[in-house]
């Protein structure tokens, strides 16, 4: 089976700029991907071609094997779109929002119903039924946002900078609500600022930076992973004189002290080698250093993108092969010379429901 979002040597060019520079990447079925860069890397950009909402300068994309470029209606259909801005109207209830949205995807009646109810009791907006949908706070807005989003149970989410601007408790709900979506199947495309969120829910994390892609792998490794000049560190504590674990670094030159502590110290070893490790725990005791703890220290993900910012920036970004000719903006390369422009949006085949869901009171008893 195809991944399900597949992307090869894409481009976008917007006059001299490479929004996006010759990225590849495979986002398994079922998968929580965590896409992270600064402002400008070509997050959105890239986001925003998946969606049908961009075309390609160059390559190609794929959503659940549909070519973005030659079958839009089609990867609309699978696909749910969640901007980090989303425009919502004037004198209109949180229910009459969700309604109007099931309309334009083509339910209708007992079946329309019954997908607004479940958007509903899944994200929590039950109680905000009849709440003015322009009047909400920032995590209400977000929580309006993802019910809109799942009316037509889509299988691949994409979802950019959802918690920007969430207070903590907001962040949370969002997460545990992404979790939920993850354990059902869906495969998740997130972008976001706040790595040590994106590290708890995330299966892996892809780094962009300039437009490329810069690291693809999982949170662990990367926790566990060698500073920018392939150091590691080590908390040791000690049952008695915090200061032996200094005096024993001092007769070992490749040991480097970090941080003295009130039970030992905070060290930094230069190489990630376990051997190397099991060797200095084995003459820290030897040399009479008495070790109670030693463990290795995990970075944080903001340390160890920075990281991976800096080597690249100290050996220099490959150069990335010219295009030969700048092709006709929306044509994928790899289809026929006489592919048209995608049609307009059209409305998705009607999906099954997420999960059962108790009746939610409605605008109108119609069809």
């Amino acid at each position: 089976m195809s991944a399900a979002i597949s992307v090869r040597n894409m481009f976008r060019y917007f006059g001299p700029l490479k929004a996006v520079d010759g990225v590849s990447f495979d986002i398994p079925h079922g998968s929580v991907c965590g896409f992270v860069g600064a402002n400008g890397a070509g997050k959105t950009t890239t986001m925003r071609i998946l969606a049908t909402l961009d075309y390609p300068t160059m390559g190609s994309a794929e959503v659940c094997g549909f070519n973005v470029v030659n079958h839009p209606d089609k990867v609309r259909s699978l696909i749910g779109w969640m901007p980090d801005h989303f425009g919502n109207y004037e004198h209109m209830t949180v229910l009459e929002y969700l309604d109007f949205y099931a309309r334009a995807l083509g339910y209708k009646g007992e079946e329309r119903r019954r997908r607004i109810e479940e958007v509903m009791n899944f994200a929590d907006l039950g109680p905000l039924a009849d709440r003015l949908s322009n009047k909400l706070s920032k995590g209400m807005t977000q929580r309006l946002c993802l019910g809109r989003v799942l009316i037509h149970d889509p299988q691949v989410l994409i979802m950019d900078e959802p918690a920007a601007g969430l207070d903590p408790r907001a962040r949370v709900e969002l997460k545990h609500l992404i979790r939920i979506l993850a354990e059902e199947g869906k495969t998740i495309f997130i972008s976001s600022h706040i790595l040590s969120e994106l590290g708890e829910m995330c299966d892996s994390l892809l780094f962009v930076n300039a437009g490329r892609i810069v690291h693809h792998g999982d949170a662990e490794s990367l926790k566990l992973g060698s500073d920018a000049t392939g150091g590691v560190y080590y908390d040791i504590q000690v049952d008695a004189k915090p200061e032996s674990v200094s005096d024993w670094a001092i007769l070992n030159p490749d040991i480097e002290i970090v941080e003295s502590r009130k039970r030992g110290a905070r060290i930094r070893i230069p190489t990630a080698d376990p051997a190397q490790a099991a060797g200095l725990l084995s003459r820290m005791v030897r040399d009479g250093v008495r070790v109670v703890e030693f463990h290795r220290e995990e970075r944080n993900l903001e340390d160890a993108f920075i990281d991976i910012l800096s080597q690249i920036e100290q050996d220099g970004m490959p150069a990335s092969p010219p295009p030969l000719a700048q092709p006709q903006p929306g044509r994928d390369l790899s289809a026929p010379a006489s592919a048209a422009p995608p049609p307009p949006f059209p409305p998705p085949p009607q999906a099954p429901p997420i999960s059962p869901n108790p009746a939610v009171q409605h605008p109108d008893g119609g069809t």
